[in-house]
């Protein structure tokens, strides 16, 4: 493989959304560069800007003159007061992005990303094309979240089939063509990564991975009923999605 800085498109991109995470972000910067840069193959980290109001924007600025490898791309459109989310934020990054893996990582530290060189292992030997990270055994949010999260799993299970144990970790490592497959221009659709890829045609396999709890900063999610109503609406969408979704194959017509 390439080195880390090699010229020429990475083997490995690295998808950060980040709404007001001025604080986390060059501990995020510095764990992903201590996680890969050892690892022999070349990597770039894409932080994405939500529209952040606390200097986020110029906290990536400030680590990028020694960091040929760190991007920072902003969502048109976003402001303080309203972001575009973090499915369009993952789906810009996505679509920036030039390795041909795709990971995506939560801006907060919750996420470690030692646990990357592992999950692309595992994507290599496995021959799936998604490798989703289970947070489940490791889990450090507070209980209310994790009995949130229990009922969404159920949910999903019901709905849509869905088996994976942490659907909604961010912590992932896809093939490229399935990060620019991935339908997140639809609001929400970021909670069901592995049931749209699924959907798609692609293989899924899980890993265990670390959770840490948040050091800074606070979290974009709510709870109870304002959390939890749009989930089961955008669940009810992805299924109506999969059902409408017809494979398209054709073949070449001989002269």
């Amino acid at each position: 493989m390439a080195s880390p800085t090699a010229a020429g498109p990475p083997d490995l991109s690295v998808v950060a959304p980040a709404r007001d995470e001025a604080e986390n972000l060059p501990r995020l910067i510095a764990d992903v560069e201590k996680a890969l840069a050892p690892a022999g193959f070349a990597f770039e980290l894409i932080i994405v800007d939500d529209g952040s109001g606390d200097g986020s924007r110029e906290a990536v600025r400030a680590c990028m003159a020694e960091r040929p490898w760190l991007r920072c791309i902003a969502l048109r459109g976003a402001s303080p007061k309203r972001g575009g989310g973090q499915s369009a934020a993952f789906c810009a990054g996505f679509r920036a992005a030039r390795g041909r893996w795709v990971a995506g990582i939560d801006a907060d530290l919750q996420n470690d990303p030692a646990d990357l060189p592992a999950m692309l292992a595992l994507l290599e030997r496995s021959g799936a094309d998604v490798v989703q990270g289970d947070r489940s055994r490791a889990r450090r949010d507070p209980l209310v979240r994790r009995a949130g999260s229990q009922v969404g799993r159920l949910y999903r299970r019901l709905v849509l089939a869905d088996r994976v144990r942490d659907t909604s970790c961010s912590l992932r490592v896809m093939r490229r063509e399935v990060a620019l497959a991935l339908p997140l221009e639809l609001a929400g659709s970021h909670r069901f990564v592995p049931a749209l890829a699924r959907q798609l045609g692609f293989r899924v396999t899980e890993m265990p991975v670390a959770h840490q709890p948040r050091r800074a900063g606070r979290s974009k999610y709510g709870l109870g009923l304002a959390r939890a109503l749009p989930g089961l609406v955008d669940g009810l969408g992805v299924r109506w999605l999969g059902r409408r979704r017809r494979r398209v194959v054709f073949d070449e017509v001989e002269r």
